[in-house]
C-alpha cells in the first residue's frame, strides 16, 4: 500500500526512481508520480495509469535531475485522480510524498487556508506539503522536524525544497521508511526491494526518526530531536524474486512456489526445540498459560487454523482476534498469555497497533510469525519465527499463508513439548510429515487441469458458498476470500453444520457450493450437510480425500486429493482453492495480481 522512493546523487536519478516504483507495484496502487529538482525549479509528472505509462510521460518530457522523489498511491483521502496523485507541491517550493493517514488534517487545512494557502486536492498529504512550506525556516531538515510535531496519525514522508538542491528529508511515524547508502549518493524508500540493484546498505529508521539525506552524508535525529546512529545492515533484496518467468501471473507463480517456500521455511529444523523462536523462548513458553493471536485477513485465517492445533495438540487455550477490532474494545488482559502476531509484511498497521495495545496492558510475552526479518513486527516482538516464502507480489496471498501455517504448526509442537504433551515418537512422526509437505503439495498442484475445468463453470456465477468442518472451516474461509478478492464473485464460507441455520436459504442451482472434505472424524457429518445442499438443488464441488467414499454424480463434482494428511491437511487443502480462484479470475478476465481497490501491504488503518 503506497510506495516511496527518493534519491540525492551526482547522476540522473530518474531511472532509479522509476525502477524503484516498478519494484513497489506489488504493494498495490491506483496512481503514481515523480518530482525532480531541475535547473532551480520543481518539475513533476503524475499518472492514474501504471508505472510503465508514467515512465513514458517522463521520457517524453525529458525529466532528468539529481534530486527527486517518487510515489505509488493507494487512495484513502480523495479519489484516484491525477490532482490527488503524489508528489504534492506547495507554492512551487516544496515537493512531498507521503504514506499513511494524517488524522488532524481538517484542522490543519483550516489553519493553512486562513494563512492564504489554496488546496488543489482532497488529500491529507497536501496539508503536510503546505505545512512544511508555511513553517519553512530556510533549513528543510529543521522545518520537517517542526512540521512532524504538528501531525497526528501515521506517516512516512519524503520531501525536498527548490531552494536547497541536493537534499531530501525523510521522516517516519507508524509507517516504514528506510535509508539506502551509496557512494556519493543516498536514497530513501518504503521498502528495501525498491533499491535492489542500486544499494544493499540499508538503515531501518526507527519510530519518530527524521533523516537528512545529502550526497556525501546522512544525519538522523530521533523523536526527541537528538542525533542518533542507526545500524547499517546488508540486505540482499534479490531482483530475481520479482521476475515473472514462464508464468502468466505472479499469483500463479507463487502458488507453484509453495513446495520450495515450505521447504525453505522448515530448513534447519532438525528437531523441536524452543530456541528456533528465540534465545529466551523456553523461559517464556514455560511461563505462559494461554495464547492470544492477533492478525488481519488471510493471516487471521492462519490464526484460526492454529487455534485448533494449539488446543488439540498442545492443550493451550487460544483466542484469535481480528487485529483491527481488538484494541477498540474492552478486553480482559492476561499477562501470562503469549501474544502472537501474524503478518506477511511485518508492517501491517492494524496488527502493529494491536500488538502495542496488548503490550500497554502488561502483556509482554510476544512472538511474531513474519516473512520480513527486518520489519517493525520483528523488532517489536520479543520472539520471532521468520517464514521464508520470499517476495510475494500477487495481492492475494498464497505462499505467505501456507508458510505461516507451517510456522504455526512448529509453534504448536514446541508448546506441546514444553508442556510435556509431545512424546518423542509423536515428534518424530510429525516432523516426518512436515518434511514430506513439499512433495505432497507438488502432487496437489498436479490437479490443476481438473480445477481449470471447474473454473470455466465458476466464471459464469456471481455467488458461491464454501463449506468446511472443524480445522478445515478456516480453510473454507480462506478459499472464499481468494475467490472474492481476484474474481469479484461474491463468496462466503460457513461451518457446514451452520447451513440449516440460515445459509441454506441461498442455495439454488445457481449457487455453487465448494466443500472441503478430508477423510477425518467429521466426514460423515459433512456428508449429511452435503445432502442438505443436493436436496435443495445446489451444485456441489468437492475436494475429497481418496478414502472419503464421496463419488461424482449428478450435481456432485469431485476432485480427489492425492493423500489424507491428518492435522496438516489444511496446508494441502488450501492449494486447490487457490488454483480455483486463480483460474476463475483468469476466465473472467480480471486483473489477477492487482485486484481493484486492494493493496498488498496495508500500512494504514
Amino acid at each position: 500500500m503506497c510506495g516511496i522512493v527518493g534519491a540525492v546523487a551526482q547522476r540522473n536519478i530518474t531511472p532509479i526512481l522509476v525502477e524503484g516504483l516498478k519494484r513497489l507495484e506489488y504493494r498495490g496502487y491506483d496512481s503514481c508520480g515523480i518530482a525532480l529538482h531541475i535547473e532551480g525549479k520543481l518539475e513533476r509528472s503524475r499518472s492514474t495509469s501504471r508505472v510503465a505509462e508514467l515512465e513514458k510521460q517522463v521520457a517524453e518530457a525529458h525529466l532528468e535531475g539529481f534530486t527527486g522523489i517518487a510515489h505509488t498511491r493507494w487512495a484513502t483521502h480523495g479519489a484516484p485522480a491525477s490532482h490527488n496523485a503524489h508528489p504534492h507541491f506547495s507554492r512551487g517550493r516544496i515537493a512531498l510524498v507521503h504514506n499513511g493517514i494524517i488524522e488532524n488534517h481538517d484542522e490543519l487545512r483550516d489553519e493553512l487556508r486562513a494563512a492564504g494557502y489554496e488546496f488543489e486536492s482532497q488529500t491529507d498529504t497536501e496539508v503536510i506539503a503546505h505545512l512544511v512550506d508555511h513553517l519553512y525556516t530556510g533549513d528543510l531538515f529543521e522545518t520537517v522536524q517542526l512540521a512532524t510535531r504538528r501531525l497526528t496519525g501515521a506517516f512516512a514522508i519524503a520531501v525536498f525544497c527548490r531552494d536547497e538542491p541536493h537534499r531530501v528529508v525523510g521522516a517516519r511515524r507508524g509507517s516504514p521508511l528506510i535509508v539506502g547508502l551509496g557512494d556519493g549518493e543516498n536514497f530513501l524508500a518504503s521498502d528495501a526491494l525498491a533499491l535492489a540493484g542500486t544499494t544493499d546498505q540499508i538503515i531501518y529508521l526507527e519510530e519518530g526518526d527524521v533523516v537528512d539525506l545529502q550526497m556525501q552524508r546522512i544525519w538522523i535525529v530521533d523523536a526527541n530531536g537528538r542525533q542518533v546512529a542507526r545500524e547499517v545492515k546488508t540486505v540482499h533484496a534479490h531482483t530475481g524474486a520479482v521476475e515473472l518467468g514462464p508464468y502468466r501471473h505472479y499469483m500463479q507463480k507463487e502458488i507453484f512456489e509453495q513446495p520450495r517456500a515450505i521447504a525453505d521455511t522448515l530448513e534447519g529444523v532438525e528437531s523441536i526445540t524452543p530456541d528456533i523462536f528465540g534465545d529466551d523462548a523456553y523461559k517464556v513458553f514455560k511461563k505462559i498459560d494461554s495464547v492470544l493471536i492477533l492478525a488481519c485477513g488471510t493471516s487471521y485465517y492462519a490464526g484460526l487454523t492454529a487455534k485448533y492445533w494449539l488446543e488439540a495438540v498442545a492443550g493451550v487455550r487460544t483466542d484469535v482476534e481480528i487485529a483491527s477490532e481488538y484494541r477498540y474494545r474492552d478486553s480482559v488482559p492476561n499477562p501470562n498469555a503469549l501474544v502472537v502476531t501474524i503478518s506477511q509484511s511485518g508492517e501491517t498497521a492494524d496488527t502493529l497497533a494491536a500488538l502495542r495495545h496488548a503490550q500497554s496492558q502488561d502483556m509482554q510475552h510476544t512472538l511474531t510469525i513474519c516473512n520480513a526479518a527486518t520489519s517493525a513486527m520483528v523488532r517489536e516482538c520479543a520472539l520471532a519465527y521468520i517464514t521464508r516464502a520470499g517476495v510475494e507480489v500477487g495481492v492475494a496471498s498464497t505462499k505467505a499463508f501456507t508458510t505461516q501455517l507451517a510456522a504455526l504448526f512448529l509453534l504448536t509442537l514446541t508448546l506441546a513439548q514444553v508442556k510435556g504433551r509431545l512424546p518423542e515418537e509423536r515428534e518424530v512422526a510429525f516432523l516426518k510429515e512436515m518434511r514430506h509437505l513439499p512433495a505432497a503439495i507438488t502432487a496437489v498442484l498436479a490437479l490443476e487441469p481438473q480445477i481449470i475445468a471447474w473454473a470455466e463453470a465458476f466464471a459464469r456465477k456471481e455467488n458461491a458458498l464454501f463449506l468446511g468442518r472443524g480445522i478445515h472451516y478456516p480453510i473454507a474461509l480462506e478459499g472464499a476470500l481468494k475467490l472474492k478478492e481476484i474474481s469479484y464473485i461474491h463468496a462466503e464460507a460457513y461451518p457446514a453444520g451452520e447451513l440449516k441455520h440460515g445459509p441454506l436459504a441461498l442455495v439454488t442451482e445457481e449457487m455453487p457450493v465448494v466443500t472441503v472434505a478430508p477423510a477425518d472424524s467429521m466426514i460423515e457429518k459433512l456428508k449429511s450437510n452435503m445432502q442438505e445442499v443436493r436436496a435443495r438443488g445446489g451444485e456441489l464441488y468437492v475436494f475429497a480425500d481418496g478414502d472419503s467414499r464421496i463419488t461424482s454424480s449428478e450435481g456432485v463434482h469431485v476432485i480427489r486429493m492425492p493423500e489424507h494428511y491428518g492435522l496438516l491437511s489444511p496446508i494441502l487443502h488450501v492449494v486447490p482453492l487457490q488454483l480455483l480462484a486463480y483460474h476463475t479470475a483468469l476466465a473472467r478476465g480480471t486483473d489477477v495480481d492487482k485486484p481493484r481497490n486492494l493493496a498488498k501491504s496495508v500500512t494504514v488503518e
